[in-house]
């Protein structure tokens, strides 16, 4: 393999193609590094998730299961039965893709994902998480079409399998490693590996790391590495740290060490503030400490002096109150140490549908452990210049490659037992999949030839409307379940719809090949890549307006007769879900670009009202009463007394609206406008006292308010009524 030198080349790759990569390298190479830098420059909408939460903390983002709701289960990816005691189907696992109308558009609106840590990323979350995409975005290709940055090292840590589930993965998947997902099988992933080596400068000890990392017993120099075996070492003043294979033997080894300190233990409590999970504490919420207590920093110093790092060790000096000082190791600099907050965050879209992140909790607390003793599984990412080291039988597949990473040099690591070539051994599924995807040197030839056609592919991506059936069959599934609907106003709307949709579906269809057409006449040299700019800027006005016209207005007028109406919530949800749909695909419209250059002209805005009135209860009633139905009828209809109803219509009598001959018989209206000629009153009961009995209170104020409007006049008519 070649080695990787411009990380630029990477950057403009994953920036200018929808090519999905796997970032790897050998322990020390800056994975982490790259991915803080990336995420601070990119302008891809993105997300950063892992699959466990303390790796989603590290690496400032999220877990895969709080991110999509995902089951705590063993996946299979089939439709055919299986026992839900042992693991779920794709059946099952679509049980679980019940998500918040915000959630829905965030996912819709990213283009790259970040998995971090992702050699502990078993096959199977990486299928659900696809199934997970493909369904929240509407779109059947892998991940729904969402790039993919994915980050680890396969050679170190693997994923957790147990027993039970292994029997039954092992059926459907040829490994448990994230490359055997069924859902990379369509994807057309590159392995990038980075290849300068940061943590270790000494060569004698990188071709030992190397060897031990490709299990190449022949090539590695057991006679030097078990030099180091030392099995009745103690640590004589230097600071050491035990890297064990299991948290119960660290933490006996780092409590055994405390209660050997004289003096008094002091208790510092973190202070957790709002929502953040117990399971993701990146240090214990009770740290008990002593005065010449060894501990590890866990985070890097972020101030300008940088006097300490992830993994450095020092020996508590002064603790007392709140005030904690330490003795940094080899420097001998004593140092105040401060507390650190870590952040439990969410992503969500701001008004201009950018994605951001929303804090949800916080955890204060001191960035440090106890570290006489430390698991390889938590020493992953840190950096020690003296370790001691019992790679025994316990260990797995990539915990001594591990191990012996962890540490600067040779010399710094004491081995309580012998390296034997058993404990070497590596997976040959990792190298067949690393080599068969690498792509250190064709970096530049992918990107130049990919990138137009990537462009392209966003517009014709942001112009498809496939989606319409879906929303259409839902809408009209809804629409016609509602009983006080006009179902024959329902059929000529979704009638129309129907025929504009088939009708832009197969426009859009014809759009991506004129495009594709015209990408190779670029490429050719025939054409001038202005004319297709000219073309996807006539696509994307072609598509907002017609949707806006065909859809959006008329869906928009037909919601505002029925918003707010009794006994119509459901309908109403669902319909304001499909008006959701067609506004945000209009708002990507206004938002696309083909590279750098805008593609919507403001110019053609229609002015859609982003928020619809609710329509006025008197007026539901009347246009129902304009229909033809009695006043019984309608309040049946609307769940309401007669009595309202009659109020309503009143209300419209005022403008002169209500043929009054429908309500009233025509000697009681001849009666009324006789007294009315005669004498006007202020208020409903003196109106009442002067007519015959038979009058009703409803009667009188409706032919009150008419007849107002009929002389001219508005007196304030009082609501009261027997």
């Amino acid at each position: 393999m070649k080695f990787f030198h411009s990380l630029e080349a990477l950057v403009d790759l994953l920036e200018n193609t929808n090519r999905s990569v796997f970032l790897t390298g050998k322990a020390g190479t800056g994975k982490t590094t790259f991915l803080t830098n990336f995420i601070q420059k990119t302008r891809k909408k993105h997300i950063v998730v892992a699959s466990t939460g303390i790796a989603a903390i590290n690496a400032g983002g999220v877990t895969i299961h709080s991110m999509f709701g995902m089951p705590l289960r063993t996946f299979v990816p089939t439709t055919e039965y299986v026992d839900r005691n042992v693991a779920i189907n794709i059946k099952d696992l679509y049980t679980h893709f019940k998500y918040r109308k915000d959630k829905l558009k965030l996912l819709r609106e990213i283009e790259l994902m970040i998995v971090d840590e992702v050699s502990m990323l078993r096959a199977d979350l990486l299928d659900m998480l696809d199934h997970a995409l493909r369904h929240i975005r509407r779109n059947q290709l892998s991940f729904g079409g969402v790039q993919l940055l994915l980050i680890g090292d396969l050679y170190q840590l693997p994923p957790v399998v147990r027993e039970d589930s292994e029997r039954i993965l092992s059926k459907f998947y040829p490994s448990p490693f994230f490359f055997s997902a069924k859902a990379l099988q369509e994807v057309p992933l590159l392995t990038v590996e980075l290849t300068k080596v940061y943590r270790q400068q000494d060569e004698a000890f990188l071709e030992i790391l190397n060897a031990v990392r490709d299990a190449d017993v022949s090539r590695l120099d057991l006679k030097k590495l078990n030099q180091r075996y030392q099995p009745d070492f103690e640590p004589q003043g230097e600071a050491y740290i035990h890297l064990c294979s299991h948290n119960r033997i660290a933490d006996a080894i780092n409590q055994k060490k405390l209660k050997e300190l004289v003096g008094r233990t002091q208790i510092y409590k973190a202070s957790v503030v709002g929502n953040f999970n117990e399971n993701q504490y990146p240090t214990d919420e009770v740290l008990e400490l002593k005065v010449g207590a060894q501990v590890m920093f866990i985070r890097n110093d972020t101030s300008p002096e940088k006097k300490f790092y992830n993994g450095k060790l020092a020996a508590i000096s002064y603790a007392d109150g709140e005030v904690l000082k330490a003795v940094l190791e080899d420097s001998q600099e004593e140092i105040t140490i401060t507390k650190e907050i870590w952040e439990q965050k969410k992503y969500f879209l701001d008004a201009d549908q950018n994605v951001q992140e929303e804090i949800l909790g916080s955890y204060e607390q001191f960035p440090i452990r106890l570290a006489w003793a430390v698991t390889i599984h938590k020493s992953q990412g840190l950096t020690f210049d003296r370790v001691i080291i019992d790679a025994g039988k316990s260990f797995v597949s990539g915990q001594v490659y591990v191990a012996l990473s962890r540490c600067r040099t040779l010399e710094g690591i004491i081995l309580r037992s012998k390296i034997t070539p058993e404990v070497i051994f590596s997976d040959p599924r990792i190298e067949h999949f690393q080599q068969s995807t690498h792509a250190n040197d064709v970096l530049n030839q992918i990107l130049e030839r990919e990138k137009y056609d990537y462009a392209l592919h966003k517009v014709q991506m942001r112009l498809d409307t496939a989606w319409l059936k879906d929303a259409l069959v839902n809408w009209k599934a809804s629409a016609f379940s509602t009983k006080a609907l006009d179902h024959d106003k329902v059929g000529k709307l979704s009638h129309i719809f129907k025929i504009e949709s088939e009708k832009l579906f197969a426009i859009s269809e014809k759009f991506k090949k004129i495009i594709q057409q015209k990408a190779k006449s670029f490429i050719e040299g025939s054409i001038q890549w202005s004319d297709i700019e000219e073309k996807c800027k006539g696509g994307v006005a072609f598509f907002y307006k017609n949707v806006t016209e065909q859809f959006l207005l008329p869906l928009k007028d037909f919601y505002a007769e029925t918003k707010g109406v009794k006994g119509m919530k459901a309908y109403n949800e669902s319909v304001k879900i499909f008006l959701d749909d067609l506004e945000e695909y209009i708002d990507r419209l206004k938002a696309s670009k083909l590279l750098d250059l805008p593609l919507f002209d403001r110019d053609q805005e229609i002015d859609t009202s982003s928020k619809i009135a609710k329509k006025p209860t008197h007026i539901i009633t009347f246009q129902l009463f304009e229909e033809g139905k009695t006043p019984g009828e309608i309040a049946k209809e609307r769940g309401l007394v007669v009595s309202t109803v009659y109020g309503h219509l009143a209300k419209m009598a005022e403008v002169g609206l209500v043929d009054i001959t429908r309500i009233i018989d025509a000697k009681k209206i001849q009666t009324f406008e006789i007294q009315y000629q005669k004498e006007i009153f202020d208020h409903l009961t003196e109106w009442k006292k002067s007519l015959p009995e038979e009058f009703e209170f409803y009667e009188i104020r409706i032919l009150w308010n008419h007849f107002n409007y009929r002389y001219g006049k508005s007196p304030e008519v009082e609501s009261e009524e027997k």
